[in-house]
């Protein structure tokens, strides 16, 4: 499928409220809003917000780390190990 047929006017939103929830859940592509030609929404299904927040969220954390990386703010495996079990008993 080509984004075109993503692209609906509020107008369309409006009449076809029922359709559009139903096409955006079944498909779990999101669905592109304009109004007087310009983008001004975007609407998806619960599952696939979830999956983008999730995996912006890894991304964010994995450039963290790649900044700690290159900044040499590194911990061996067994200081990281020993920490771990230390919060742990002290829970």
């Amino acid at each position: 499928m080509h984004i075109v047929n993503d692209i609906k006017p509020v107008t369309y939103l409006k009449s076809k409220t029922a359709d559009v929830l139903k096409y955006i859940n079944e498909t779990h592509r999101p669905m592109i809003i304009t109004q007087n030609g310009e983008a001004k929404a975007v609407i998806q299904d619960p599952k696939s917000y979830e999956d983008m927040k999730n995996a912006l969220a890894i991304m964010k954390l994995l450039s963290f780390a790649e900044e700690d990386t290159r900044n040499g703010n590194l911990h061996s495996e067994e200081d990281v190990f020993n920490a771990v079990e230390e919060l742990l008993e002290n829970e």
